[in-house]
Parts: C-alpha cells; structure tokens; sequence
C-alpha cells in the first residue's frame, strides 16, 4: 500500500532555499530523523502494513518523529503538534512538509503509545 508522500527535502519552493538549507547540520531535528531512521519499527510492535482500502495513511516513522520533537520541546497536545507542522521550519524539514491534522495525531498516538512492552 503506498503510504502519503512528503516533498523532497531539496526542492525549492516559495523560500528562496531549501528547507534542507535552513536547518543547520547540528539542529536536534536532525538527530530525531536519524534516529527514527534507524529504528526497525516492527520490532517494536508498530503496524507499518496497512491495507489498499480509503485514504493513504500516514507513516508510523513520520509521526513518531512528530511526537518525539513534541516531547522535546514541551508541545503535546494535539492542536499545538498541528500548528507546528505549518509554521516551524523544523518541522516542515523533519515531516518533509507534511501537515497532519489534529484528528489523525491524537488517534496515531493512540496506536504508536498503545505498544505491549516486554
């Protein structure tokens, strides 16, 4: 199932650079991407398969970030993650300018935090 695509971090649009440009090389929204990167999200217990049916949905990896800088800089609720995926630069670069709604974020929380933990 093809999941909703974000923009190419390089691609130029109304800023005269690059969102890739803008975010120094040591900012902490670097590290999260890495780090999410990195993990192998189904041995953690996260869905990564959905099926063919309605809309495409959003990547486990992709709202993990989100939560994650959330955390980080003290912005949990649902509404406040929404207007950072529209105004912060930051989160522009690590969503690679995906704008999640306030509806899907509380539901994928639910089933990223809802994890058995062994």
């Amino acid at each position: 199932m093809g999941f909703i695509q974000g923009q190419d971090r390089r691609q130029t649009h109304l800023f005269p650079i690059s969102l890739n440009g803008l975010i120094a090389k040591d900012n902490e929204v670097r590290l999260i991407d890495l780090f999410v990167d990195s993990l192998d999200l189904n041995d953690f217990g996260f869905k990564v398969d959905f099926g063919e049916n309605g809309r495409p949905a959003y990547r486990p990896s992709d709202l993990l970030k989100l939560y994650i800088y959330g955390y980080v800089n003290r912005t949990r609720s649902s509404r406040g993650l929404e207007k950072e995926c529209i105004r912060n630069i930051e989160v522009m670069w690590l969503l690679r300018n995906l704008h999640p709604d306030h509806n899907t974020i509380p539901i994928a929380g639910a089933r990223l935090y809802c994890v058995p933990l062994i």
